[in-house]
């Protein structure tokens, strides 16, 4: 007869040799893998070794209790859950013990299905524990300060402050254009801080109508307005112990900007329709690509609001001032991007990455990703080429090339000179139906000369 498979680890802790042994047997026979110690110091030796998900624990023991005992094991393992077994005399003091972090108890004489139910709903307990925490873990990997990547000195300054800003709790704006990364940061300095463990709320101050600020932030009350039929929490209550982050408060409408002002003051409000104030204990991360300092003496944003944010500030830079890192990204866009396309592309040629280090990216990063995106539809090989980014081709020249003084005058001239011929060669050939024989009239070079520069640049007609 093939044994049940293991469900889970349990330790039982009990000085009465019988009772132990009579458990052990009975929870082996389930499926459980089980240990046993004869008090909570043997407990606590187990514990580092076996790892236990559930601990059966004696309430009464000599030199250490079951609720000592439990509290010093939960020291060494956090998510253990621990259940007391109990004589019916001492009840009052195994709900004692649940007040101090037990899951349940257990009275003597125990009933065995009793006994495995209470198991089973604690293990179950601990698998979704368990199974929080490492979401947590990865949520907490997937936006920390790892994912703010670049690697020239301006974006290593970028993780220097945000690492300095999250081991405070102060209020933080967060400048910088739109695709720069200000949501991305705000993640960041939330999973750094204190405060991980707790929600992090985002809004968006653009998208929500002025009409509904108010209920959307604070919450309302049932029969606050018509269809208002049950109570709601706004999303400051919904933040509280974490962060909420405020994203485009620069579009928060002026009337509506006092009873926010309250907010970060007193760490209070009324919902809609209420009375009651609601205290909230919450970090609020802010971020603009408008200039608040302009707002607010054009009379568009409240001063005091604004150094209320303004406590700590953080700038993105836009992509143009840190272009050494394109190469980074692009090979991580493709990555990223590579399964959900469909497409095998490997490495990307010298002449496409001088291309997008040259390119004014006025919509930074974001801006980037979809280019790189697009192309990868345009793709057929395994190396990405400058064909590949012709509907970049039509912006405007200061768009295209833009002098980087790390490349020097010599190595921007020949880029500016490749890319000015290549864009002339293509337009000549759409203009007449890709005839290469009239284009190559056009162009006053030989047929051969025109082969030669389509296969230098990558230009096919399939571009069309």
């Amino acid at each position: 007869m093939n044994a049940p498979a293991n469900k889970g680890k349990i330790l039982v802790v009990d000085d009465e040799e019988k009772i132990r042994t009579i458990l052990a047997v009975v929870l082996r026979d389930e499926g459980y893998e089980v240990e046993t110690a004869a008090d909570g110091f043997e407990a606590l030796e187990k514990c580092r070794s076996f790892n236990p998900h559930l601990a059966i624990v004696d309430l009464q023991m000599p030199r250490m209790d079951g609720i000592e005992t439990m509290k010093r094991m939960r020291e060494q393992l956090a998510g253990v859950v621990s259940v007391i077994l109990t004589a019916h005399g001492s009840i009052p003091t195994a709900v004692q013990a649940i007040k101090e972090g037990a899951y349940d108890y257990l009275t003597k004489p125990y009933d065995n299905e009793q006994l495995l139910l209470l198991v089973r709903r604690g293990i179950e307990l601990y698998q979704l524990s368990d199974q929080v925490n490492r979401l947590k873990r990865e949520v907490q990997g997937k936006w920390g300060i790892e994912n703010i990547l670049g690697e020239s000195p301006v974006l290593q300054e970028v993780r220097r402050q945000i690492r300095k800003t999250a081991e405070t709790d102060a209020s933080v704006l967060i400048e910088g254009e739109s695709g720069t990364g200000k949501e991305l940061a705000a993640r960041a300095i939330h999973y750094e801080s204190k405060r991980k463990g707790y929600p992090l709320v985002i809004v968006d101050c653009a998208a929500i109508p002025s009409s509904l600020l108010e209920s959307e932030f604070f919450g309302h009350e049932r029969g606050a307005f018509t269809d208002a039929r049950e109570q709601r929490i706004g999303r400051f209550e919904e933040a509280n112990s974490g962060s909420i982050f405020l994203d485009e408060i620069g579009e928060h409408p002026l009337e509506a900007q006092t009873k926010l002002l309250r907010v970060l003051q007193e760490k209070e409000f009324t919902r809609v329709g209420g009375s009651v104030p609601v205290k909230v204990d919450v970090r609020v991360i802010a971020a603009t690509n408008k200039d608040l300092e302009a707002q607010v003496r054009d009379g568009k944003f409240r001063e005091d609001l604004y150094y209320r944010l303004n406590v700590l500030k953080l700038r993105m830079p836009s992509l143009r001032e840190h272009g050494e890192d394109i190469p980074l990204y692009v090979r991580h866009f493709l990555a990223k991007h590579r399964e959900t396309f469909g497409r095998r592309v490997e490495r990307v040629s010298p002449n496409v990455l001088d291309f997008l280090k040259s390119y004014e990216w006025k919509g930074n990063i974001r801006e980037l990703e979809n280019a790189v995106q697009r192309a990868m539809m345009n793709t057929t090989g395994v190396s990405m080429e400058l064909k590949d980014f012709d509907f970049l081709a039509g912006k405007t020249p200061d768009r295209i090339l833009r002098y980087d003084e790390k490349k020097g005058l010599e190595r921007y001239v020949r880029s500016l000179s490749q890319e000015a011929e290549r864009q002339v060669i293509l337009e000549t050939l759409r203009q007449v139906g890709w005839n290469r024989t009239e284009a190559a009239q056009r162009l006053k070079i030989s047929r051969k000369t025109l082969f030669n520069k389509m296969h230098q640049y990558g230009i096919e007609e399939r571009n069309e």
